[in-house]
């Protein structure tokens, strides 16, 4: 469990964002601490968030509000991240058609260049020299398919489990509000 002190739910999103209410981003900060603290909690927990509020009491009608903006925040960093994930798969077909076309070229070329050079060593370096060059071209789509998009699906899993997060708010005293923004527990 994550528990923030604040004095009013206006510090969790930020201000700079002219979205209605419910869709506002949170403030950077505010992200980044539970962001990290997410990515320190096991896999297999269940995270909850608990706002404690000092500036006022907190209705039902705003924790809902509050809950429920906190969770579609952190749905639409899921979602940005799957299309994210989607863009790169994209990138890593079209580089590797590419590389494949230019793959095949080159071994035509380099074959082409052999026949017609009459020292078999040199027609042997530049064909080796050319298949090396065309291998290099597949370089960024394996980079792409073997290593890229894990990072971004973990990103992704970690957003859906934050968007289903618990989130809770709590009246706190003023005393409690001058506590470290944020404590886990």
């Amino acid at each position: 469990m994550l528990d923030l002190y604040l004095e009013d739910t206006r510090q969790l999103f930020n201000s700079m964002d002219p979205a209605p209410f419910r869709e506002r981003d949170l403030d950077p900060n505010a992200e980044t601490y539970i962001v990290e603290w997410a990515q320190e909690a096991p896999v297999r927990q269940s995270l909850s968030l608990v706002l404690h509020l000092g500036n006022r009491s907190t209705t039902e009608a705003d924790a809902a509000i509050v809950r429920e903006s906190v969770r579609e925040y952190f749905r639409r960093r899921a979602l940005a991240s799957r299309r994210q994930l989607q863009r790169l798969f994209q990138v890593g077909r079209y580089s590797l058609l590419i590389a494949l076309v230019f793959l095949t070229l080159v071994i035509v070329i380099g074959e082409s260049l052999a026949s017609l050079i009459s020292n078999e060593r040199y027609a042997s370096l530049i064909e080796d020299s050319l298949v090396i060059g065309s291998w290099v071209a597949l370089w960024r789509p394996l980079e792409i398919f073997l290593y890229d998009w894990w990072p971004i699906r973990a990103e992704a899993m970690l957003f859906d489990r934050l968007s289903q997060m618990d989130v809770r708010t709590r009246n706190a005293t003023v005393a409690e509000c001058g506590k470290v923004e944020g404590t886990p527990s």
